[in-house]
């Protein structure tokens, strides 16, 4: 029997990225705006399932994936490192060769490579809900000054 040309050239169902429930319930997530949402998605995207802490996205490369300019993911990378959703392992730097090597990754809702559990930091995350405090100079007293007045007028 001759089989069918489908089965034959069959490479495999298409890649997804799965985003629990649970991550989604997270007060974390759940006031994140979709800038930082849609760099998750793509740090998700990149994880094969045996690389969490190997993670290769430059800011130039993630810029590319989501259309945007590349200072625009700047802050979403720190957004996503603030509430607890990814780790930076290996910070960018010159290769020997003077050729630039980008960031390295780990997504904290998995267990990484080399056998560290996953931190879910995100899970504890709160919005502040308070004020920020003012810095800078205190709030100074107002001195008010009396004129001295003579006790006989003349």
């Amino acid at each position: 029997m001759v089989r069918k040309p489908y089965k034959h050239h069959k490479k495999g169902v298409g890649r997804h990225v799965q985003l629990l429930e649970w991550l989604q319930a997270t007060e974390a997530w759940a006031t994140m705006p979709p800038g930082p949402r849609a760099l998750y998605v793509e740090l998700r995207r990149r994880y094969n399932g045996s690389n969490n802490g190997n993670i290769i996205l430059s800011h130039r490369d993630a810029a590319k994936a989501l259309n945007v300019h590349r200072n625009t993911v700047g802050p979403w990378f720190d957004i996503l490192q603030e509430r607890g959703f990814i780790r930076l392992t290996q910070a960018p730097h010159l290769g020997p060769s003077g050729i630039g090597k980008a960031s390295i990754w780990a997504l904290e809702e998995l267990p990484t490579t080399n056998g560290k559990p996953a931190g879910v930091a995100f899970v504890k995350w709160r919005e502040n809900k308070t004020p920020a405090q003012k810095t800078g100079r205190p709030d100074t007293n107002i001195v008010t000054l009396r004129s001295k007045t003579g006790s006989g007028g003349g």
